[in-house]
């Protein structure tokens, strides 16, 4: 053989070697970095459907459905029609994590439709003595007078969880409202929910899940009060009094990103809400609720990369273009399961009926008071104002379904409440069961985006 083709093949040789023996170290290095990462657990709850108890992503794309957005980093998400209940797809839909402020979501559809919006209340010191550290504000002063619709705005556009601990001491105190936001996510069927603050500010085994939050959502969106709120993208808020001065306001923004817009991301049309959230140990989280071309979707994205900055807002919008595209070229991989009481097949008189179709979901006497949202100018932004929520029970499928109307008209800013007249005595709401342990010492929120629980 001539001895530069020897050399030649010796070359290859020692060439091929080299990555025999290089390759498994760079994968043993892979593997090591990605083990560093939290892993689903190998069994999760299936409720909703045997593929949403899998861990990694689900879907079934039909012919013409267009693949999933790329580089999808939250640990948890879920992309829903709103309507029919139809989970298009999921990735680890059940796994039990921090929901930061996105169990707020809890706490209004539970609180609301306990106390009068036109309601005033003095807030006292020891009501804020709760709030955790470095909590989100909306700038609550204790011997200042507000209504509930102030507190309301306060929770939904500042996260503040100064607005939480006031509204939770009118209805019984946290304990009580602890407990109560426990029972109703059970009869929401929210079932990897375990409430321990009723902020969302953590604390030790305080969970939910991606498939829970938008249950939540979903019974949210029922009430008038709550899709007003969540929609709103601004409002002016009661001011500190000083002595000889008229009480002046500020105004406020909703913190959630789609709704407002900011650096690196557009309001997201046709947005109607609901909630975001961030702590330490939840990361960024988020549920939203959208409207194109007469379908409604819900998305929900938990902790996803802190790399890339506002990752929970685009990739939630990212999956609310991929549900738009997708729907009716994709089978759906789980079901939104309906409350416990439409569940069990009741429809007419009784506790737990059905309300007929296209009922709207009381709040706490709304009907007689006046929230209309006067229109704010936008650049095109077009931001649906409400969901004309309904429950109807099907024959044979109990099928949970919100009908929807949608004005024209940008972002909007929320109207005054009825004048502050008198100081309300504490509001009492109906005894419930303690099914959750209260308080916890909780963890310091870091330092991060606007909203900390």
């Amino acid at each position: 053989m001539p001895a530069l083709k020897k050399i030649a093949l010796t070359v290859t040789s020692a060439a091929l070697l080299s990555g025999f023996v290089l390759s498994p170290a760079v994968a043993a290095d892979k593997d090591k970095s990605d083990d560093k990462q939290p892993k689903p657990p190998s069994t999760m709850s299936s409720l909703g459907g045997e593929q949403l108890g899998k861990a990694g992503t689900q879907v079934n794309l039909g012919a013409g459905a267009p693949v999933l957005p790329k580089k999808l980093s939250g640990r948890s998400w879920i992309v829903a029609d709103a309507e029919s209940g139809d989970v298009l797809a999921a990735h680890n839909a059940h796994w039990r994590l921090p929901p930061a402020s996105t169990l707020k979501m809890l706490f209004a559809d539970t609180v609301l439709p306990a106390l009068q919006p036109t309601q005033t209340h003095k807030v006292s010191e020891s009501e804020l003595a709760g709030v955790g550290e470095g909590s989100s504000l909306v700038g609550i002063k204790e011997d200042h007078t507000y209504t509930v619709h102030d507190l309301w705005l306060g929770v939904f556009l500042r996260s503040g969880n100064d607005a939480v601990h006031v509204l939770s001491e009118m209805y019984g105190g946290v304990p009580q409202t602890v407990a109560a936001m426990q029972k109703h996510a059970e009869e929401l069927q929210a079932l990897d929910t375990v409430v321990v603050s009723p902020d969302g500010y953590d604390a030790p085994r305080q969970v939910s899940s991606a498939y829970d939050l938008t249950l939540i959502a979903r019974s949210g969106m029922q009430k008038k009060d709550f899709r007003e709120y969540a929609a709103t993208a601004s409002a002016d808020f009661p001011g500190e009094k000083k002595k000889g001065k008229k009480r002046e306001s500020f105004e406020i923004s909703n913190t959630n990103r789609l709704i407002t817009g900011d650096i690196g991301v557009d309001p997201y049309k046709g947005i109607a809400g609901v909630k975001n959230g961030y702590t330490t140990h939840a990361g960024n989280t988020f549920t939203g609720v959208a409207e194109r071309n007469g379908k409604v979707l819900l998305v929900t994205v938990m902790n996803p990369s802190a790399e890339e900055s506002h990752a929970v807002y685009k990739e939630a919008a990212h999956l609310l273009d991929w549900g738009f595209a997708a729907s009716g070229k994709v089978t759906p991989v789980g079901q939104l399961v309906p409350p416990k009481s439409i569940d069990t097949g009741t429809t007419t008189g009784g506790k737990g009926a059905a309300p007929a179709a296209g009922a709207d979901q009381g709040t706490g006497g709304q009907e007689e008071a006046t929230h209309a949202s006067a229109a704010k100018s936008s650049s095109g932004v077009g931001v649906a104002l409400a969901i004309i929520g309904g429950l109807l029970v099907v024959v044979a499928a109990a099928a949970y379904l919100v009908n929807r109307r949608w004005p024209l008209g940008g972002r909007t800013k929320a109207a005054p409440d009825a004048p502050e007249t008198k100081d309300a005595a504490e509001t009492k709401a109906p005894e419930a069961a303690e099914t959750a342990e209260p308080v916890a010492s909780a963890g310091k929120p870091a330092d991060g985006p606007a909203d900390k629980s």
